[in-house]
């Protein structure tokens, strides 16, 4: 079963992603580069808390 994960682009963009990897290395923090739907780049893009969407 593949978990989904709102998440949102360095553009404000917000989105699912499929596969988004929550381990957190202290120097990135919870950023991750994946590609937007919306803009169709490379971005960072966070996971959305529960109170923002």
């Amino acid at each position: 079963m593949e978990r989904t994960t709102v998440v949102r682009c360095a553009d404000g963009h917000v989105f699912t992603a499929a596969s988004f990897p929550m381990q957190q290395a202290e120097r990135l923090g919870p950023g991750r580069l994946v590609r937007c739907p919306r803009c169709a780049r490379l971005r960072s893009a966070v996971p959305v808390g529960s109170q923002e969407r």
